[in-house]
């Protein structure tokens, strides 16, 4: 008489334990996740093997292990840190966004040209930094500028994203533009470096 009721128990932890993994997994496809960085293409703003907190409602709403957001709220601004898949092989990357729809873009020995103007690179406290968007970030061009790019103006929904480290950064020059479907979430700041937990905000 005591199986039946040892079943009932066993089916109830099964199905706990599957609500708590479904509600991981909706979590981190949905609302919130972190990524350890495995390249130094965004140096010297996010360094390599730095864990970054990643705001994943802060473009729309995903439904878990879906391609695409079922509903869009505000979309990626000029100089988001942003994750997106990978147009050529869909791996996560880390990138910035220099343009956005509408934009006429040029890239050339790594400083960007938005609509004509120029975009302001300045030496402040021994670093370069780069007035993009609602605020400056630091900018590498140690290693050069990297390839050219433009000047394309930018179609409805495509983005160019690349990084900061613009002499060592795989990204939209060579890959091209990216839907905005493609991009997962903005970086909201470092919340591990060198092993130890930190706090490096990387939102305006």
């Amino acid at each position: 008489m005591a199986l039946p009721s040892l079943s009932r128990s066993l089916q109830r932890e099964v199905v706990a334990v599957a609500l708590m993994v479904g509600i991981a997994v909706s979590a981190r496809s949905s609302l919130a996740d972190h990524y350890v960085v495995p390249t130094g293409s965004m140096l010297p703003t996010v360094q390599l093997k730095d864990h970054v907190l990643v705001d994943k409602l802060a473009y729309g709403l995903r439904l878990p292990l879906a391609d695409s957001y079922a509903v869009h709220f505000a979309a990626p601004a000029l100089g988001d840190v942003v994750v997106l898949r990978s147009p050529t092989d869909g791996t996560v990357l880390l990138k910035r966004v220099v343009a956005v729809p509408g934009d006429l873009i040029a890239v050339d020995g790594g400083k960007l040209t938005i609509d004509g103007k120029k975009v302001p690179v300045v030496e402040r406290g021994g670093d370069t930094m780069e007035q993009l968007g609602a605020g400056d970030h630091p900018l590498s061009l140690a290693l050069g500028g990297g390839p050219d790019f433009g000047p394309t103006q930018l179609p409805k929904d495509r983005f160019l994203v690349m990084g900061d480290n613009r002499g060592n950064s795989l990204d939209g020059r060579s890959f091209g533009l990216v839907e905005r479907d493609a991009i997962l979430g903005r970086v909201e700041g470092v919340i591990v470096r060198h092993g130890a937990p930190t706090w490096v905000a990387l939102s305006p």
